[in-house]
């Protein structure tokens, strides 16, 4: 296979500046101003999310999951706890979440550590869902391997039959985890490549801080 470069591959960032005046003391409420600016602006998939954790091994993974939820002390989504993701956050709870929104060339990460919601948390979510969203998930045994796309419409269809006439349980395998981040990032792409960064972090006094990054 011959090799292949991008080296050619590149633009320009100038869809704005961010500096440290602009910047709420919080990183909850600068996150909520992105967000909103990101959906206003009708960003598609403005809330998934690239979520990385790390196995018993020491192997890195990553894959794009949905925001659901912001409380006062994280950020929530929702997955089966014995998929892959599962069992490496069992081991090793530290993870980092990254928004990239290339149209406003924006990217947010975030880190932190990741625990279960509640039943009651989970349960709530998990019935909010589309009906056929339920089944898939109470069908599937994530990340496992399966025969073909046919076994998989077969399972389905057959939890569907189960639950014909009543409501479908939330699987106790199926729920949310909640990321309490220790640190925040905020990247502007800028001209030139002089991008603005700007962490944020808990300070010795447990109060966020907030310090300018080279790019």
């Amino acid at each position: 296979m011959p090799n292949r470069d991008y080296h050619q591959e590149r633009r320009e960032y100038e869809y704005t500046e961010l500096t440290r005046d602009s910047l709420h003391g919080n990183p909850f409420e600068q996150f909520n101003a992105w967000m909103d600016e990101a959906m206003r602006a009708h960003i598609m998939d403005p809330t998934a999310m690239s979520v990385a954790t790390v196995d018993s091994q020491g192997q890195p993974h990553s894959r794009i999951v949905l925001l659901k939820e912001i409380d006062e002390t994280g950020y929530v989504f929702y997955s089966h706890y014995d998929s892959h993701k599962g069992v490496e956050i069992s081991h090793n709870p530290l993870a980092a979440l990254l928004f990239f929104w290339p149209q406003m060339d924006r990217q947010i990460r975030i880190e932190g550590r990741l625990e279960k919601v509640s039943r009651q948390q989970s349960e709530d979510y998990f019935h909010s869902r589309p009906r056929d969203s339920q089944i898939a998930a109470a069908s599937s045994n994530q990340s496992q391997v399966v025969a073909g796309r046919k076994t998989l419409e077969q399972n389905f269809a057959l939890k569907g039959e189960e639950y014909q006439l009543t409501d479908i349980p939330c699987p106790e395998h199926w729920g949310g985890y909640r990321l309490v981040p220790s640190q925040f990032e905020f990247w502007q792409g800028r001209a030139n490549r002089l991008h603005d960064r700007f962490i944020y972090f808990i300070d010795e006094h447990q109060h966020w801080d907030i310090e300018r990054l080279s790019p």
